[in-house]
């Protein structure tokens, strides 16, 4: 990883230093996922058939995981791995429980009323990518709230392997969360399905989860589109900046590092620390623990847009935290808590030396759904509050009305819609008060 110091840096060499690694033309992309797009809403079933064939390279006759195929999938797998599921659910749900937020119901002025009522969204699409490796925790991620929030409609799709099934752990993960249609299609075509119906893919109202780049496309094409359906989030490759000071162990913040680094080449991990001497340590152990690692392919693409970046002290290296609005945010300092504080923009934050990213990935029970590629700075991770609706209910008694009645009259007034004023005269006008002119 190459080793930047901050203080002589120029604007433009800062602003670099924070850069992202370039993603695809989007151009390019968005001109192959409108054409995905419009041949599923022309030809439904058989598009998802003709895209599964080209871009996962397997035959499917139907695309719904059957019942036989739920149950070889519950036997694929050991009993450890599904305990470990299960905790991973009965902690994420312990979690995203407490999201669960209560109606309000206040009296603004004598006699009148104001509420605000929570509904679930009626179908939410949930998609889980494949990529190079299965993700039943994204099941978990994207399922539990959804069944917190009460959506009657749950749709899961995710790519198929080469023999034409779904991967059993994500199975497995669908079943323990409560999904029961879950279809084998993956990329742009799968949210095409989600988002306007075809034979057997039910249309849903809500899509929700990660995937490259042709899936956040899909996602916001959709979502533009009063036919089609709404989307959790804007995404990018995943990314991980840590905080370290002199305290920090080289040996973890390069497992940190490296672990972000390897779910693909367009992943970024960063680190920003005072103590020059950690950079160069935590360079070394990079190349040490690299060495040993199974997806080093990738890890010698993705560390070449990472680095490592020497600051004055921890307010600076919160400036830059900051700056760069990271999915994940690792403090590895002496008082973490204390650092917290001035955190203003990360999807998730990770304090300390014995709180290392995979625990949220997997199993803490904060949800990895995050924003990312800079969107921290005024998007949310994803919570139970995403699949909700938030409807507001008024209710005006006659002396309500009385009382505050000519306030809406004057105000309508000004700006001149005297249709909005009438609606409220003819009812003063019954209860014998006669507005100013």
């Amino acid at each position: 990883m190459r080793i930047l110091h901050w203080s002589r840096l120029d604007a433009r060499e800062r602003a670099a230093a924070l850069e992202r690694p370039v993603q695809q033309s989007r151009a390019e992309v968005a001109e192959v996922v409108q054409a995905i797009i419009a041949a599923v809403r022309a030809r439904g079933d058989e598009a998802l058939r003709e895209y599964t064939r080209r871009f996962d390279g397997v035959e499917l006759r139907d695309v719904q995981v059957g019942a036989a195929e739920f149950a070889a999938a519950h036997g694929a797998l050991g009993a450890a791995e599904r305990t470990a599921l299960e905790r991973a659910i009965e902690n994420v749900e312990r979690f995203h429980r407490t999201q669960s937020l209560e109606s309000v119901s206040i009296e603004t002025s004598p006699g009148v009323r104001c509420e605000r009522i929570f509904r679930p969204i009626g179908a939410v699409g949930l998609y889980v990518p494949a990529g190079s490796a299965p993700l039943p925790s994204a099941v978990v991620m994207l399922a539990v709230p959804a069944r917190i929030a009460g959506c009657p409609r749950r749709v899961l799709c995710t790519p198929p392997d080469r023999t034409g099934k779904a991967h059993p752990a994500v199975l497995l993960a669908a079943q323990l969360c409560g999904i029961e249609q879950v279809f084998k299609v993956g990329g742009a075509q799968a949210i095409a399905a989600l988002a306007y119906g075809t034979e057997t893919l039910p249309k849903v109202e809500k899509i929700f989860g990660p995937g490259n780049a042709w899936v956040t496309a899909a996602k916001q094409t959709v979502a533009t589109d009063p036919l089609g359906a709404a989307c959790d989030m804007p995404a990018g490759p995943s990314e991980v900046m840590v905080i370290a000071d002199e305290s920090a162990s080289a040996e973890f913040v390069a497992s940190d590092l490296l672990a972000q680094a390897e779910h693909d080449v367009n992943a970024q991990s960063i680190l920003v620390t005072p103590s020059a001497q950690l950079a160069q340590a935590v360079s070394s152990a990079i190349a040490h623990q690299s060495a040993t690692l199974s997806r080093r392919a990738i890890l010698d693409r993705s560390l070449a847009a990472s680095r490592c970046i020497v600051v004055a002290d921890l307010a600076t290296a919160l400036e830059v935290a900051n700056a760069y609005a990271a999915e994940h945010l690792i403090l590895q300092v002496r008082e973490p808590r204390t650092l917290l504080t001035g955190v203003a923009s990360a999807g998730s934050v990770f304090l300390g030396a014995w709180s290392p990213e995979p625990m949220g990935d997997y199993c803490s029970g904060t949800n990895h759904v995050l924003p990312t590629y800079g969107y921290a700075r005024t998007y949310s991770g994803l919570s139970v509050l995403d699949y909700l609706k938030r409807i507001t209910v008024q209710e005006l008694t006659r002396e309500g009305l009385r009382a505050l009645g000519p306030t809406a009259v004057t105000l309508a007034r000004l700006e001149g819609l005297d249709a909005h004023a009438a609606a409220v005269t003819r009812r003063l006008e019954r209860l014998g008060v006669e507005p100013k002119p």
